[in-house]
């Protein structure tokens, strides 16, 4: 609890109350440094929201929430149950504060539960009793992996992991996923996004930034849905309102894809 943690900044980052002390002091800096970043986890999270909405709007009412970090405004089961009441969701975190809020905020809701599973293990994931209760992969499923490969390190081949959980999905089921990248940045972003790689040596976890051809191979054997892979501000409905600030936090891709 000494040292900040990465599901924790996301929170603080998201005005969220579940941090530390040493979160809020990491984040401030990284704030300062790089004030961009904390636009994009905000913008990254409105892109879960609107790729909820859009696969509930096309008949998806069970979710699976690959690190699925501390509960905040909006999360996938509200936004799923506006569309369906009946909607399932398994959340996945191995974080302790993240789990424990969850697993309190989720204790009379028989339609959700979360997991304390590390989404590294995808056969303890997809195999949980809870995950078979709730879930039945015969039927489509949106496979939600936004936010945390960014913390996924080579030698644990995220490539291959996202198509393990890919290969579980039946036809019809959509997979959203997100992932920061300095890919042809402009110099004052660049020079952010190199203080928040910096910043993240102090965290609990690293990050990991990839190239488009790297994220693009992980939608392999789906159909993208447009607009296709794009930077955070270019996905949701809502880009038209926003600012030329918020349009310029670019340190990102995110998608979604069909499963044929």
């Amino acid at each position: 609890m000494d040292r900040p943690n990465s599901a924790r900044l996301y929170d603080v980052f998201l005005g969220g109350s579940h941090n530390t002390a040493a979160d809020r002091e990491l984040a401030e800096r990284i704030r300062q440094r790089a004030p961009r970043w904390s636009l994009g986890a905000q913008l990254n999270r409105s892109f879960l929201r609107c790729a909820v909405r859009y696969m509930a709007s096309q008949g998806i009412d069970q979710f699976l929430d690959l690190g699925s970090g501390i509960p905040t405004v909006g999360n996938v089961h509200e936004i799923a149950a506006q569309h369906n009441p009946h909607s399932r969701v398994v959340y996945v975190d191995y974080e302790t504060i993240a789990y424990n809020t969850s697993r309190a905020e989720l204790a009379d809701n028989p339609n959700v539960t979360i997991l304390k599973e590390d989404l590294r293990d995808p056969e303890a994931v997809l195999n949980h009793p809870e995950t078979l209760e709730l879930l039945d992969f015969s039927r489509p499923v949106g496979l939600l992996i936004v936010g945390v490969l960014l913390f996924i390190g080579p030698q644990d081949k995220p490539g291959d992991l996202v198509a393990t959980y890919r290969s579980r999905l039946t036809s019809g089921s959509y997979l959203a996923l997100s992932q920061a990248s300095d890919d042809n940045l402009p110099a004052d972003l660049q020079a952010e996004i190199d203080q928040v790689v910096a910043s993240y040596e102090h965290a609990d976890e690293q990050l990991v930034l990839r190239s488009y051809e790297e994220v693009a191979g992980w939608f392999a054997g789906t159909e993208l849905v447009e607009p296709g892979i794009v930077h955070y501000p270019d996905w949701s409905p809502a880009q038209q309102a926003l600012d030329d600030y918020q349009r310029s936090c670019r340190y990102g891709y995110v998608g979604v894809g069909r499963v044929p």
